[in-house]
Protein backbone atom coordinates (compact mmCIF):
# COMPACT_ATOMS: atom_id res chain seq x y z
CA UNK A 1 0.00 0.00 0.00
CA UNK A 2 1.34 3.39 -1.02
CA UNK A 3 0.98 6.53 1.07
CA UNK A 4 -0.90 8.05 -1.86
CA UNK A 5 -3.55 5.33 -1.48
CA UNK A 6 -4.68 6.85 1.83
CA UNK A 7 -4.18 10.51 0.89
CA UNK A 8 -7.93 11.19 0.87
CA UNK A 9 -8.42 9.42 4.20
CA UNK A 10 -6.05 11.52 6.30
CA UNK A 11 -5.54 15.19 7.09
CA UNK A 12 -3.77 17.11 4.31
CA UNK A 13 -1.11 18.56 6.64
CA UNK A 14 -0.53 15.14 8.19
CA UNK A 15 -0.06 13.66 4.73
CA UNK A 16 2.46 16.37 3.86
CA UNK A 17 4.42 15.68 7.06
CA UNK A 18 4.67 11.98 6.25
CA UNK A 19 5.58 12.76 2.65
CA UNK A 20 8.41 15.06 3.76
CA UNK A 21 9.67 12.30 6.06
CA UNK A 22 10.16 10.17 2.98
CA UNK A 23 7.37 7.72 3.78
CA UNK A 24 5.99 6.65 0.42
CA UNK A 25 5.08 3.02 1.11
CA UNK A 26 3.40 1.60 4.19
CA UNK A 27 4.79 -1.41 6.01
CA UNK A 28 2.80 -4.69 6.15
CA UNK A 29 1.41 -4.19 9.65
CA UNK A 30 0.32 -0.64 8.80
CA UNK A 31 -1.55 -1.84 5.72
CA UNK A 32 -3.19 -4.63 7.73
CA UNK A 33 -4.21 -2.14 10.42
CA UNK A 34 -5.80 0.26 7.94
CA UNK A 35 -7.63 -2.58 6.17
CA UNK A 36 -8.87 -3.82 9.56
CA UNK A 37 -10.61 -0.54 10.35
CA UNK A 38 -8.01 1.78 11.87
CA UNK A 39 -9.61 4.82 10.20
CA UNK A 40 -13.07 3.52 11.17
CA UNK A 41 -12.00 3.95 14.80
CA UNK A 42 -11.97 0.25 15.69
CA UNK A 43 -9.98 -1.04 18.65
CA UNK A 44 -6.79 -2.82 17.61
CA UNK A 45 -4.15 -5.00 19.23
CA UNK A 46 -0.99 -4.78 17.11
CA UNK A 47 1.50 -7.60 17.70
CA UNK A 48 4.50 -7.26 15.40
CA UNK A 49 8.31 -7.28 15.80
CA UNK A 50 10.36 -4.33 17.01
CA UNK A 51 10.85 -1.60 14.36
CA UNK A 52 8.07 -3.02 12.17
CA UNK A 53 6.04 0.21 12.19
CA UNK A 54 3.71 -0.07 15.18
CA UNK A 55 4.30 3.49 16.38
CA UNK A 56 3.14 4.99 13.09
CA UNK A 57 -0.12 3.07 13.44
CA UNK A 58 -0.60 4.79 16.78
CA UNK A 59 0.24 8.16 15.22
CA UNK A 60 -2.26 7.54 12.42
CA UNK A 61 -4.98 6.91 15.01
CA UNK A 62 -4.09 9.86 17.24
CA UNK A 63 -3.83 12.44 14.46
CA UNK A 64 -7.06 11.18 12.85
CA UNK A 65 -8.97 11.75 16.08
CA UNK A 66 -7.50 15.17 16.72
CA UNK A 67 -7.75 16.59 13.20
CA UNK A 68 -11.30 15.24 12.81
CA UNK A 69 -12.27 16.96 16.09
CA UNK A 70 -13.28 13.68 17.69
CA UNK A 71 -11.24 14.37 20.83
CA UNK A 72 -7.88 14.08 22.53
CA UNK A 73 -5.38 11.25 22.16
CA UNK A 74 -3.37 9.81 25.05
CA UNK A 75 -0.23 7.73 24.49
CA UNK A 76 0.74 5.59 27.49
CA UNK A 77 4.30 4.30 27.90
CA UNK A 78 5.92 2.32 30.74
CA UNK A 79 8.85 4.62 31.55
CA UNK A 80 9.38 8.36 32.13
CA UNK A 81 12.43 8.35 29.87
CA UNK A 82 10.39 6.83 27.05
CA UNK A 83 7.63 9.38 27.63
CA UNK A 84 10.14 12.21 27.28
CA UNK A 85 11.53 10.62 24.11
CA UNK A 86 8.08 10.28 22.54
CA UNK A 87 7.14 13.82 23.57
CA UNK A 88 10.22 15.26 21.93
CA UNK A 89 9.68 13.21 18.78
CA UNK A 90 5.97 13.96 18.43
CA UNK A 91 6.37 17.65 19.22
CA UNK A 92 9.13 18.00 16.63
CA UNK A 93 7.10 16.15 14.02
CA UNK A 94 3.55 17.34 14.72
CA UNK A 95 3.94 20.40 16.95
CA UNK A 96 2.69 22.80 14.27
CA UNK A 97 -0.38 20.63 13.62
CA UNK A 98 -1.53 19.58 17.12
CA UNK A 99 -0.73 20.61 20.69
CA UNK A 100 1.51 17.96 22.26
CA UNK A 101 1.72 17.61 26.05
CA UNK A 102 3.42 15.36 28.58
CA UNK A 103 2.51 14.27 32.10
CA UNK A 104 4.94 12.17 34.13
CA UNK A 105 5.30 14.15 37.36
CA UNK A 106 3.45 14.42 40.65
CA UNK A 107 0.88 11.60 40.85
CA UNK A 108 -1.15 13.67 43.31
CA UNK A 109 -1.80 16.37 40.71
CA UNK A 110 -4.68 16.31 38.22
CA UNK A 111 -2.63 18.29 35.67
CA UNK A 112 -5.62 20.38 34.60
CA UNK A 113 -3.31 22.45 32.35
CA UNK A 114 -3.26 19.52 29.92
CA UNK A 115 -6.80 20.43 29.00
CA UNK A 116 -5.17 22.67 26.40
CA UNK A 117 -3.25 19.76 24.83
CA UNK A 118 -4.47 17.49 22.02
CA UNK A 119 -1.89 14.69 22.09
CA UNK A 120 -0.76 13.72 25.60
CA UNK A 121 2.04 11.33 26.52
CA UNK A 122 2.20 9.88 30.02
CA UNK A 123 3.20 6.83 32.05
CA UNK A 124 0.66 4.23 33.13
CA UNK A 125 1.05 5.23 36.78
CA UNK A 126 0.41 8.87 35.97
CA UNK A 127 -2.64 8.12 33.87
CA UNK A 128 -4.02 5.90 36.62
CA UNK A 129 -3.62 8.84 38.99
CA UNK A 130 -5.42 11.16 36.56
CA UNK A 131 -8.32 8.72 36.42
CA UNK A 132 -8.51 8.55 40.20
CA UNK A 133 -8.43 12.36 40.46
CA UNK A 134 -11.33 12.63 37.99
CA UNK A 135 -9.32 15.05 35.86
CA UNK A 136 -11.89 17.13 33.92
CA UNK A 137 -10.30 16.79 30.47
CA UNK A 138 -10.41 12.99 30.54
CA UNK A 139 -13.95 13.04 29.19
CA UNK A 140 -12.60 14.55 25.96
CA UNK A 141 -10.31 11.59 25.23
CA UNK A 142 -11.39 9.63 22.16
CA UNK A 143 -8.20 7.65 21.48
CA UNK A 144 -6.04 5.74 23.98
CA UNK A 145 -2.76 4.17 22.89
CA UNK A 146 -1.06 1.67 25.20
CA UNK A 147 2.54 0.88 24.28
CA UNK A 148 4.21 -2.31 25.55
CA UNK A 149 0.81 -3.75 26.48
CA UNK A 150 2.43 -7.12 27.27
CA UNK A 151 3.32 -5.53 30.61
CA UNK A 152 -0.16 -6.69 31.64
CA UNK A 153 1.71 -9.82 32.70
CA UNK A 154 4.25 -7.88 34.75
CA UNK A 155 3.70 -8.34 38.50
CA UNK A 156 4.64 -4.70 39.15
CA UNK A 157 3.06 -2.65 36.37
CA UNK A 158 0.53 -5.20 35.11
CA UNK A 159 -2.31 -4.42 37.52
CA UNK A 160 -2.06 -0.68 36.75
CA UNK A 161 -2.29 -1.27 32.99
CA UNK A 162 -5.23 -3.63 33.49
CA UNK A 163 -7.07 -1.13 35.69
CA UNK A 164 -6.51 1.65 33.13
CA UNK A 165 -7.94 -0.42 30.28
CA UNK A 166 -10.86 -1.67 32.37
CA UNK A 167 -11.81 1.79 33.61
CA UNK A 168 -11.39 3.59 30.30
CA UNK A 169 -13.54 1.03 28.45
CA UNK A 170 -16.22 1.51 31.09
CA UNK A 171 -16.03 5.31 31.34
CA UNK A 172 -15.75 6.23 27.64
CA UNK A 173 -17.93 3.96 25.52
CA UNK A 174 -16.82 5.06 22.05
CA UNK A 175 -13.10 5.35 22.74
CA UNK A 176 -10.67 3.77 20.27
CA UNK A 177 -7.94 1.75 21.96
CA UNK A 178 -4.73 0.90 20.15
CA UNK A 179 -2.52 -1.56 22.06
CA UNK A 180 1.02 -2.26 20.86
CA UNK A 181 3.38 -5.12 21.65
CA UNK A 182 6.32 -6.98 20.12
CA UNK A 183 6.06 -9.89 22.55
CA UNK A 184 2.76 -11.19 23.85
CA UNK A 185 1.87 -14.81 24.53
CA UNK A 186 -1.93 -14.73 24.29
CA UNK A 187 -2.85 -12.11 21.67
CA UNK A 188 -6.19 -13.67 20.68
CA UNK A 189 -7.39 -13.77 24.28
CA UNK A 190 -6.34 -10.18 24.92
CA UNK A 191 -7.88 -8.95 21.66
CA UNK A 192 -11.18 -10.62 22.59
CA UNK A 193 -11.16 -8.93 26.00
CA UNK A 194 -10.47 -5.55 24.40
CA UNK A 195 -13.07 -6.18 21.68
CA UNK A 196 -10.25 -5.38 19.29
CA UNK A 197 -9.09 -6.38 15.84
CA UNK A 198 -5.90 -8.47 16.11
CA UNK A 199 -3.11 -7.31 13.81
CA UNK A 200 -0.25 -9.81 13.54
CA UNK A 201 2.71 -9.84 11.17
CA UNK A 202 6.26 -11.24 11.19
CA UNK A 203 7.86 -8.67 8.88
CA UNK A 204 10.88 -6.87 10.27
CA UNK A 205 13.19 -4.29 8.60
CA UNK A 206 16.30 -6.44 8.99
CA UNK A 207 16.72 -10.19 8.95
CA UNK A 208 16.97 -11.79 12.38
CA UNK A 209 19.82 -14.28 12.65
CA UNK A 210 20.63 -16.71 15.45
CA UNK A 211 24.19 -17.64 16.23
CA UNK A 212 26.69 -18.63 18.89
CA UNK A 213 29.68 -16.46 19.79
CA UNK A 214 32.76 -18.37 20.88
CA UNK A 215 36.44 -17.54 20.88
CA UNK A 216 36.05 -14.39 18.80
CA UNK A 217 33.87 -15.95 16.10
CA UNK A 218 30.12 -16.22 15.48
CA UNK A 219 28.67 -19.39 14.02
CA UNK A 220 25.22 -18.69 12.60
CA UNK A 221 22.50 -21.31 12.48
CA UNK A 222 21.06 -22.52 9.22
CA UNK A 223 17.83 -20.76 8.24
CA UNK A 224 15.70 -23.86 8.79
CA UNK A 225 16.96 -24.26 12.36
CA UNK A 226 16.58 -20.53 13.02
CA UNK A 227 12.97 -20.63 11.79
CA UNK A 228 12.20 -23.39 14.28
CA UNK A 229 13.44 -21.15 17.11
CA UNK A 230 11.22 -18.28 15.89
CA UNK A 231 8.19 -20.59 15.78
CA UNK A 232 8.76 -21.64 19.37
Amino acid sequence: MKLTDIKKSINKDFYNILNKLGIDELRPCQEKSINAGLFDFKNQLVCTPTASGKTLIAEFAAIQHITNSRGKAVYIVPLKALASEKYKSFKERYGHLVKVGISVGDIDSNDSYLGNSDFIICTAEKFDSLLRHHTPWLKYISCLIVDEVHLLNDPGRGPTVEIILTLIMHLIKNIQIIALSATIGNPKQLADWMKAELIEDNWRPTQLKHGTYFNGEIEFMKKSDSDKIDEN
